[in-house]
């Protein structure tokens, strides 16, 4: 069977995806603490407080891993483009690459929708931290911690559109009560105010850009300007809620369990379905898994 080579047919598509691949912007790496995983399934154990240092006195006492503890399955996704052998023979290259590049885009964006999921269902039942509360609750407890709370509201006139002022109020009660956090022990974690990213809905992103980086707010200084970075998500769900989240901890608020990286692959000519019926499979795969890190470093907030 004789076979134009328009490219699409040798490791240059290879290449052309995993350039756009790797061009296409995506957060999850600011976000997301990445494990490298070594089986189907990941128990943390270690998730929670590390003790503070102490006087040493009679010696070390040592801290096992804590009885919180949730396990994480890697699971396995594609996506696949077919292409008529015609469509290659009329030489529509420009075309079947503009789908090889939008799929590469889509890949490299997943594992952001899969961390704006946790978001949107961060409060409802069976999407739960380590500590076996739902993600975002008012009743974290672990040890002596007291209950603790970061799932919050703050008032708005139109909940869906809030002014600058009243993201920048929210702002300020999201962030005070995330540095309030206690460790097992009752002692504060002493988190600083630094590595602050506000996840947003698109509706929401220009109001809490000019709150965060407007310099005067209603003739006053505004005290919280350049306090956070604001991205924007459009697979958030709900318009009236947005997130406070912590990203430069050892562990981050989601956890990137990483499995097997993107593979890019093709059946062409020599594949029985380019054989029989003349479609050549373009397609991409991977195994990973996106989790809850810690619930300390992310706080949500409905306006009401």
């Amino acid at each position: 069977m004789a076979i134009i080579n328009t490219g699409l047919l040798t490791k240059g598509l290879r290449s052309e995806f995993f350039n756009r691949f790797d061009a296409s912007p995506a957060h999850y790496k600011d976000l997301a603490t990445r494990i490298v995983s070594t089986s189907d399934t990941e128990t943390y154990r270690w998730l929670g407080s590390v003790p503070r240092m102490r006087e040493w006195g009679t010696g070390r006492v040592a801290k096992g891993l804590g009885n919180e503890s949730y396990s994480v399955e890697n699971l396995k996704y594609e996506s696949t483009i077919e292409v008529d052998r015609d469509e290659i023979s009329d030489d529509q290259t420009g075309q079947i690459r503009i789908r090889v590049g939008e799929m590469a885009q889509r890949a490299a964006t997943h594992k952001d929708y899969l961390i704006a999921q946790l978001l949107n269902n961060g409060g409802s039942a069976g999407y739960t931290a380590y500590d076996g509360v739902t993600f975002f609750g008012d009743a974290h407890v672990s040890g002596s911690s007291g209950s603790q709370d970061n799932n919050l509201t703050s008032p708005a006139v139109s909940v869906d559109d809030p002014t600058v002022v009243e993201f920048k109020t929210a702002l300020k009660q999201a962030i005070s009560s995330m540095m309030a956090f206690k460790d097992d022990q009752g002692e504060p974690l002493a988190i600083g105010a630094t590595g602050l990213v506000c996840v947003v809905p698109p509706t929401m992103f220009f109001n809490a850009l000019e709150a965060i980086n407007a310099t005067v707010i209603n003739n006053t200084t505004n005290v919280v300007s350049g306090v956070a970075r604001v991205i924007s998500m459009p697979w958030l769900n709900d318009a009236s809620a947005w997130y406070l989240l912590k990203t430069d901890g050892v562990i981050r608020p989601f956890i990137f369990q990483d499995r097997e990286a993107v593979e890019f692959g093709s059946l062409t000519e020599d594949s029985e379905d380019g054989f029989k019926r003349e479609k050549y499979l373009y397609g991409v795969r991977a195994r990973y898994s996106v989790a809850y890190g810690y619930w300390q470093f992310g706080v949500k907030t409905d306006f009401v």
